[in-house]
């Protein structure tokens, strides 16, 4: 199974779509958006392309293969136009015998890290910072922004295949991973 992640589109149709069609290229089975959907929040500027609306039009015909959370910009409201659930602060899945934590990162998150066993995989976005790292015996992944990267690192998303996380900028190309 192959799966495509990604967090904090903040409404950006533009970015979005380069996304979606880097999933398309990677041809992956699911895509795992970690919060920030819709919104680009009081502490962002806008994004380019910024269209909450065609956001929301994009993501809807991928609603099937989506499984996503709630970000820390995310509201109810967000969830009455989009056909998927993402009201739910964190969400796990398994995959090859490990459990996935998935979250925006807001509650969760590196610092403040839920009770994980070893060999579990903390899965977060917010900080727009893409990582991938192992500490005290728990993967930590964040596959950074599509839309508003931060300290200077491209936009970015994730492919999880094969035990091997890698995270690349929006023409594809790898440049951080971690084997699981």
């Amino acid at each position: 199974m192959k799966i495509f992640f990604i967090s904090d589109i903040h409404g950006s149709l533009h970015y979005l779509k380069k996304a979606m069609e880097n999933y398309e290229k990677e041809a992956a089975d699911f895509i795992v958006i970690l919060g920030d959907q819709l919104y680009h929040g009081a502490r962002n500027d806008l994004p380019k392309g910024y269209n909450p609306r065609g956001v929301t039009e994009l993501l809807n015909k991928y609603s099937e293969k989506i499984i996503a959370v709630r970000g820390n910009c995310d509201s109810e409201v967000d969830e009455m136009v989009l056909n998927f659930p993402i009201m739910s602060t964190y969400s796990t899945i398994l995959y090859n015998g490990k459990r996935l934590f998935l979250t925006h990162g807001h509650i969760y998150g590196e610092n403040n890290s839920p009770k994980l066993s070893n060999g579990d995989v903390l899965i977060y976005g917010h900080t727009h910072i893409p990582v991938a790292k192992k500490k005290d015996g728990i993967f930590i992944i964040n596959p950074g922004s599509i839309s508003l990267p931060k300290e200077n690192n491209p936009n970015s998303y994730g492919i999880l295949e094969d035990n091997a996380f890698k995270i690349k900028d929006l023409a594809g190309t790898t440049f951080m991973n971690i084997n699981l």
